[in-house]
């Protein structure tokens, strides 16, 4: 069988939390037509001292219920702040989450990148 990529779908922006310690989406993805990589980049170089933000991934494997997969924190000045959410290959009905909650400091905003290729074959 031959693997090939049947669809692309690009998600770009920024996002600014409303207030701290608000949960706020960077990008959701629902189920596709046949199983799917989501992969992306978010740019923190807009913390100062005194600020912090986590973010979090969240996968529904049962296509359902989010859970956490990872989360991680980060503060002040970062000094590589282009963080990259590596490769996910996930099953069409399975759902994919990026949050971002900002807990101390100025509120910030944060630029994102982040690609969707849905796979086919024959």
């Amino acid at each position: 069988m031959v693997i090939y990529i049947q669809s692309k779908t690009r998600y770009s922006g920024s996002v600014t939390p409303s207030s701290l310690n608000t949960e706020t989406t960077v990008v959701e993805v629902s189920g596709q037509a046949d199983d799917y990589l989501v992969e992306g980049y978010i740019d923190l170089s807009q913390l100062q001292s005194g600020d912090a933000v986590e973010v979090r991934e969240y996968i529904a494997v049962d296509g359902v219920n989010y859970q956490l997969f990872i989360k991680v924190t980060y503060s002040g000045v970062v000094s590589e702040p282009v963080i990259r959410l590596h490769t996910k290959t996930l099953l069409y009905n399975m759902k994919y989450k990026v949050t971002i909650i900002q807990t101390q400091g100025t509120l910030r905003s944060f630029s994102y990148g982040f690609v969707v290729e849905v796979m086919g074959g024959s």
